[in-house]
């Protein structure tokens, strides 16, 4: 082989033999089965490794074949495909895949010479393939022998989700409960439950101080229970409510609540308004006083201010806490004065309903005065049954045995009971003071015994003139002075019965009542006319009535119409059958509303009052439960009409103004039954009525009890309970005190002998 120098000067020469270089391509081979060709740009060999594949001899002439001659299906596929120099391309010979690549090979001499080679990729990624197989073999190894270790990992943490992921529904369904979860080894998983176990914590003290807020009426009570809660949610360490006091002059507190004892002193019982108003300044300053404590972690100091939504203090909500990253910022502080926003709603409204709850006390309390004050002769009724209700009351629910052993009430219920107590008088102010101040049977606004005195002086004066008149006419004088003797005698005979009578002392017979008639036929002369003078209302009680020409003749004693006053367009809807009577009074209506008849109440067998006055007195009862039954009261105070309004009923039905029978009367009418009856029986301030003894008195109940008047259970538990003795010791002057004896009581009410009342401490 030989090349020319480029200058043309020189020629190159090289011996090589072809089998030598046959054998040198063949060293190229990167697989046995690679297939190398150097050809020309004619595709003609120039090269192979087996160089007899390559020359062709013609003759002595020795010639190379082109490719497509040389017999190598992979490089003669080759040919047809184009391949660009430095391209390497997938294609397929006899069945095979194969790839070929093109090189171009740089000559001196020769241009667009190059290398051409085919290697089957089965061969060329044998060893990949086998490699890629045991990795296979060692992966599904690995995978094996891991698969029940990451199935124990992956059992562990799923549950862990699991539980995290129960939680989450459990919230969305507002159940905010910690549920039992284990413990994770993953720190995510653990950092993210404790993050949800302190979120269901949170709400539910949220919740709790909600509930508090809501259900609490008890202002203290409430207050405590927030202040509990909200230190626990926020994780602080101590907290205090200070509440303004009803001066306004400093903050009082209501409320304290310290997780470590030590923190206590911290909280005085009281502050100056100058700690609400500077509520900032005060807040440095208590920093920086926790931080000159050595042994103790620095501590933060949060003040919110309490007021009403007008703007007027109510108090200072306290906090202390040590400094972290949940409490850093001004959140925390936006979420306090929020959470002080509800707590000053809560204080305020509360404020609003106890305000409201002592002046409704004090209007009940001085319509009860009122009515007391109306007579000085029943001063204090509406005062003191009340305490013996409630004092009666609270020893039946004291009591353990017996048929009240199950027997209490809430002090909800206690203070429907007090209120009905109180106004169960309340319908006497609609009741004339001459009615139930009436002493006497011919007291009105005045005593009318006076006016019948006269006319017995009038009768005096007549039998005098009588006397002298005979005398000038030349009568006997003896017998006319016995005469006028005579009829004196008799006048102030029969005045002294009409002014006993008058008195309504012991029961009045019948031949009494006759005596009466036959006085007050006597007759007397009235020489002044008797229409002038007069109010609107006697002159229309007149108008019926013609004058009479004077002198006229009058019975000493008379009940003449003008005495009598119809009911006219007021006639109480007490009767049964009656379209009004909305509230089921079963009550007998006298036929007329007034009857000032001397003779009618002269008449009154028992007592001083007559039917009329008697529907009067119990018309008290009557108002009470319309006047009552009218008002609005809240749910929690619904029975105080029923209260007030039943404590003349009787256990037989004979009581009024419902006739209500046991089974229909209620614990409190029972107890209110006993406490009026016996206030009434020992009461010394009636114009009617000498006051009863101790034992007088409960002699008397115990006869009520034998008649079914009282209940016996109720009576029992007054006897042995000593709520007797209670109220004779605080009411009773020392006169009424004698000796009791309890037996002979309850032999007088037929009560069964039973063991002493067992009572709460």
């Amino acid at each position: 082989m030989s090349q020319p120098s480029e200058e043309g000067r020189a020629v190159l020469g090289l011996d090589v033999a072809l089998t030598d270089l046959g054998r040198e391509i063949g060293q190229l081979r990167l697989m046995p089965r690679t297939e190398i060709a150097v050809v020309d740009k004619d595709f003609r060999l120039l090269a192979y490794p087996d160089m007899s594949r390559v020359l062709q001899l013609d003759g002595e002439v020795t010639h190379t074949r082109p490719l497509s001659e040389l017999g190598v299906p992979s490089l003669m596929a080759l040919q047809p495909l184009h391949v660009r120099n430095g391209e390497s391309r997938r294609f397929e010979a006899q069945g095979e895949e194969w790839l070929g690549q093109v090189q171009p090979l740089p000559s001196m001499r020769w241009n667009d010479l190059q290398l051409l080679m085919s290697i089957p990729t089965a061969e060329l990624l044998k060893d990949l393939n086998r490699d890629l197989r045991r990795q296979v073999w060692i992966a599904l190894g690995l995978l094996a022998a891991l698969l029940p270790l990451g199935w124990i990992a992956g059992r562990r943490v799923g549950r862990s989700i699991s539980g995290l992921t129960a939680q989450a529904h459990a919230l969305a369904r507002f159940d905010f409960r910690r549920p039992p979860r284990p413990d994770s080894q993953v720190r995510e998983v653990r950092e993210l439950g404790l993050v949800m176990d302190r979120m269901s914590d949170t709400i539910q003290d949220f919740l709790h101080i909600s509930h508090h807020i809501s259900a609490e009426s008890r202002l203290d009570v409430m207050l405590s229970s927030v202040l509990y809660q909200l230190v626990q949610a926020t994780s602080c360490r101590s907290g205090a409510v200070y509440l303004v006091d009803a001066k306004h002059a400093n903050l009082v507190r209501t409320a304290r609540h310290c997780e470590d004892p030590q923190d206590q002193p911290r909280y005085p019982d009281q502050l100056g308004m100058a700690h609400f108003i500077n509520y900032a300044d005060r807040q440095a300053e208590d920093e920086e006083a926790a931080l000159d404590e050595p042994d103790m972690p620095a501590q933060q100091v949060l003040r919110a201010q309490l007021h009403t939504r007008g703007g007027q203090p109510l108090g200072l909500l306290v906090l202390r806490f040590v400094q972290d990253q949940r409490r850093d910022g001004g959140n925390f502080r936006a979420f306090v004065e929020k959470l002080s926003g509800t707590l000053s709603v809560a204080i305020e409204t509360r404020n609003l309903i106890e305000g409201q709850r002592k002046l409704f006390d004090a209007v009940i309390l001085v319509l009860a005065h009122t009515i007391d004050a109306k007579s000085p002769y029943t001063g204090g009724h509406c005062e003191r049954v009340p305490q013996l209700a409630e004092a009666l009351m609270q020893r039946i629910c004291d009591t353990r045995e017996g048929p009240f052993a199950e027997v209490s009430m809430t002090d909800a219920e206690m203070y429907e009971f007090r209120l009905g107590a109180w106004l169960h008088d309340v319908g006497k102010v609609t009741s004339p003071e001459h009615i139930i101040d009436k002493a006497t049977k011919l007291e009105t606004i005045y005593n009318r015994i006076h006016e019948v005195r006269m006319r017995f002086e009038v009768l005096w004066r007549d039998a005098e003139l009588d006397y002298w008149q005979q005398r000038e006419d030349g009568g006997d004088p003896a017998r006319l002075q016995t005469e006028l003797v005579r009829k004196r005698a008799q006048l102030q005979e029969d005045f002294a019965f009409v002014a006993g009578s008058n008195v309504g002392g012991e029961a009045m017979a019948d031949s009494d009542v006759q005596r009466l008639q036959a006085i007050g036929q006597t007759q007397w002369q009235r020489h002044f006319d008797d229409r002038i003078g007069l109010s609107q209302a006697e002159r229309e009680r007149l108008a019926g009535v013609p004058p009479r020409n004077l002198p006229a003749t009058e019975c000493l004693l008379a009940d003449r119409p003008e005495h009598v006053v119809p009911w006219g367009g007021q006639r109480p809807p007490v009767e049964v059958g009656n379209p009004a009577n909305q509230w089921g009074f079963d009550m007998v209506l006298p036929p007329q509303e007034i009857h000032l008849g001397e003779l009618h109440n002269l008449s009154v067998r028992r007592g001083t009052l007559t039917a009329e006055d008697r529907f009067k007195i119990n018309d008290h009862i009557v108002q009470t439960i319309i006047m009552l039954n009218s008002l609005p009261f809240p749910p929690h105070l619904a029975r105080v009409p029923a209260i007030a309004g039943s404590h003349h009923e009787k256990l037989d039905g004979t009581g009024y103004p419902r006739r209500l029978k046991g089974d229909e009367l209620t614990l409190a009418d029972r107890v209110m039954t006993l406490a009026d009856i016996f206030e009434a029986l020992t009461a010394s301030d009636r114009p009617y009525k000498l006051p009863k003894t101790l034992s007088e008195s409960l002699a008397i109940m115990a006869g009520m009890v034998r008649n079914q008047h009282i209940d016996s259970q109720v009576f029992r538990v007054f006897l042995h309970g000593g709520v007797w003795r209670d109220y004779a010791e605080q009411f009773l002057p020392l006169a009424q005190h004698d000796a009791v004896d309890l037996d002979a009581i309850e032999r007088l009410a037929d009560l069964k002998p039973a063991p002493a009342l067992a009572l709460q401490d």
